[in-house]
């Protein structure tokens, strides 16, 4: 027989159900992603493999890990002397969606995926960054938040600074429109467990090309809106892992997505100087850096 005392391995109080120690949503650091106002930068980049992380601080001047709770791995810092984040995902939409909630209420005002894809568009190579402007919600997290024609769309300033973070590190890019699936296999148009096909996924590729979407992933629509829901700014840089129209796999080019996204956090920074300065509410072309 069990004391109505004792916790559950996870932490939550047995017996009467009362909280006892387990987690709770309320609390100032977040239920999952255990951090609080001054864990973390104003600014915060999301990989999605924890182990990714270490890639990301190793570009910068100083680091701190911050807290480590389930995929979720946040560490803070600063590059070129401006403050910066980073916290893992993991795999998906639904937990993006968790760590965007969490960081948010931490402070958090601009987010900036930095992932890996596979590019289905000719002359986009394995390596190369693919920036997005806007995304394809073919994940059904966001659909939670908004109706279904609601765009997900980058934020014009955090596109302008990866445009201008890659141009001047000298690394390859294309930007366009990115299509966010929730799975890996059948909704990316890729054969299940023996050779399962799901309805129409030997026509989705193609059908993605022909509307010039550049890039297949899984989080970036489910960020973007979300973000754009709470006033935000987000936006994503992935490098190019597999090319979906010549078949060729390399897992290349994610410091390099990295280093990009960091430097765009200062740019980013330097952006809101600039606007301060000069009293505008967005920074254009027309306010230098």
């Amino acid at each position: 027989m069990t004391d109505e005392s004792e916790t559950s391995a996870d932490g939550a109080a047995g017996g009467d159900g009362a909280a006892g120690d387990s987690e709770d949503p309320n609390d100032e650091a977040g239920y999952h992603v255990e951090v609080g106002p001054d864990d973390v930068a104003d600014a915060v980049l999301l990989p999605g493999n924890p182990e990714r992380v270490d890639k990301v601080t190793t570009l910068w001047d100083d680091h701190d890990e911050v807290a480590h709770h389930r995929e979720y791995r946040t560490a803070t810092g600063s590059y070129d002397g401006a403050p910066i984040s980073v916290t893992s995902t993991g795999i998906g939409s639904p937990s993006a969606a968790i760590a965007v909630e969490e960081l948010a209420r931490a402070g958090v005002d601009t987010f900036i995926r930095v992932g890996s894809c596979g590019a289905i568009q000719p002359g986009m190579d394995v390596g190369d960054l693919v920036i997005t402007t806007g995304a394809v919600r073919q994940e059904g997290t966001s659909d939670e938040y908004v109706r279904e024609d609601y765009p997900a769309a980058a934020d014009g300033e955090v596109v302008s600074a990866l445009v201008a973070a890659a141009e001047r590190l000298g690394h390859d890019y294309h930007t366009g429109v990115t299509m966010s699936a929730d799975s890996f296999y059948a909704g990316q148009g890729r054969p299940g467990f023996e050779g399962f096909e799901a309805a129409g996924s030997d026509e989705l590729v193609a059908e993605l090309r022909d509307a010039n979407v550049k890039n297949i992933e899984m989080e970036a629509s489910a960020i973007l809106t979300i973000a754009n829901v709470y006033g935000l700014r987000a936006g994503a840089v992935c490098s190019v892992y597999a090319n979906r129209v010549t078949g060729e796999f390399r897992t290349e080019g994610e410091s390099r997505a990295a280093e990009t996204a960091s430097l765009a956090v200062k740019l980013l920074a330097r952006m809101d100087e600039v606007k301060r300065e000069a009293s505008a509410d967005r920074w254009h072309a027309g306010l230098s850096l």
